[in-house]
């Protein structure tokens, strides 16, 4: 998969070189930033629920409010989540892509540092940024500049079984905050006979190791390409973990588990790491449970996806394109978008959609500690070497100090492909 995404891109760059040549006198709206908005687009999104008539609907609104402001075409298309690296990069190389897509943080980079991007910093210069998320717009830059604009955000944290609280004598009312305090959490509940967490060893590092290294104050590796995961607040993470495996406090299994749904739907484990969708599947469940800020170490901190909007850099009509990503983004439509689909908003003053709903306000609160993952051109390939020195330590073949410096290795023979 990787093998074949790699030699996709070092197509497309080639293509896209020779199509945005050819196409300089074609393109629909004019140049760049030359104020000229007009022509049409196409926008590819993806199926963001279940109900593709109510979806329709919500992209009607949205190309209307546009359209108020434009009078440009704009054409929807929904393509589906299965292959669709495969899809954008065969299609931009076709020079038959979107004018716009959706990506996600560990697509961006790649795209971007590869060219095939547009740098929108010079359309937003009339743009509410202030009112973004910070966090969200982490994900949307890569060396200083701006290459989407981001629509949904996500933060995971903690839910807590209220029955095994009550088991080992906790308050619901005061949570851990603190490593410390979860550690004491912890212990009370390997005494009473419940697993203190959730840890699926086999899943991404986004929602293992991550975490914890960021709640340490570490880093995985600099968009400079400096490698961090093995500095101090790195070893410090990968021995958080590996404490709680050799105290009992995460299941036999959490080497390679994938998930723990049995023993967490039987009552069996104190906490779960969740956002939006565990809050779905835990209100029909009938469980009674409270939700955590996210932990905090050195840094209060969480993993949470972004959703973005970006221009492909051989768009025939970037200024329309752009546009509409500044459109599609902005608080009105934002409240529109995520109160059909359930995501939080990137916008703080679009996050009034939940103020009515207890637990999506809460998590509302939360996206301000998360962090969108590794933003940088090998962030996904890096994940199966990491994941690997982690369960090696696990498993009580290297110390975490050993196993966090052969993930920094690791790391840097990846960076050696590039």
């Amino acid at each position: 998969m990787k093998k074949k995404l790699s030699f996709l891109l070092i197509l497309v760059m080639g293509l896209i070189l020779l199509a945005a040549c050819s196409s300089k006198d074609e393109k629909a709206g004019g140049k760049a930033g030359d104020g000229e908005v007009s022509g049409e687009i196409t926008v590819w999104v993806h199926p963001f629920t279940g109900d593709a008539d109510k979806e329709k609907k919500m992209w009607d609104e949205i190309v209307a409010s546009y359209q108020d402001k434009f009078d440009v075409k704009v054409k929807i298309e929904t393509i589906p989540w299965a292959n669709r690296d495969q899809k954008v990069l065969t299609a931009l190389a076709a020079n038959n892509g979107p004018d716009v897509f959706y990506a996600i943080p560990d697509q961006m980079p790649q795209y971007a540092n590869e060219g095939m991007l547009l740098e929108l910093d010079p359309y937003l210069k009339d743009n509410d940024m202030d009112d973004f998320v910070d966090t969200a717009l982490l994900s949307t830059k890569w060396k200083d500049k701006t290459y989407g604009l981001p629509i949904l955000q996500e933060a995971y944290t903690l839910f807590y079984n209220k029955e095994v609280i009550k088991a080992i004598g906790g308050d619901p009312e005061k949570l851990p905050a603190t490593w410390d305090e979860f550690s004491d959490w912890a212990k009370k509940a390997k005494d009473k006979g419940f697993y203190a967490l959730s840890y699926q060893g086999g899943g991404s590092m986004n929602g293992t190791l991550y975490p914890f290294l960021w709640q340490a104050g570490g880093e995985v590796i600099t968009q400079d390409d400096e490698v961090k995961i093995n500095n101090e607040a790195g070893v410090e993470a990968f021995t958080f973990i590996n404490d709680m495996y050799k105290k009992g406090w995460i299941p036999e299994d959490s080497i390679t588990a994938m998930e723990h749904d049995a023993l967490w739907n039987g009552g069996k484990m104190l906490a779960v790491q969740g956002s939006g969708i565990s809050l779905t599947n835990l209100q029909k469940s009938g469980m009674d449970f409270v939700i955590a800020p996210p932990l905090k170490n050195k840094e209060q901190a969480t993993y949470g996806t972004t959703g973005m909007f970006v221009v492909p850099s051989n768009s025939d009509n970037p200024d329309a394109a752009a546009e509409f990503i500044k459109v599609v983004t902005n608080a009105e439509n934002q409240r529109k978008f995520n109160t059909v689909t359930q995501y939080i908003p990137t916008r703080e003053s679009a996050k009034d959609i939940f103020d009515d709903q207890k637990y999506l306000s809460q998590l509302a609160e939360y996206t301000q500690y998360a962090q969108p993952g590794v933003i940088h051109p090998i962030g996904r390939a890096i994940m199966p070497g990491i994941q690997a020195e982690v369960q090696t330590m696990m498993a009580g073949e290297k110390s975490p100090k050993e196993a966090a410096d052969a993930a920094a290795e690791a790391i840097k023979a990846e960076l050696a492909k590039q």
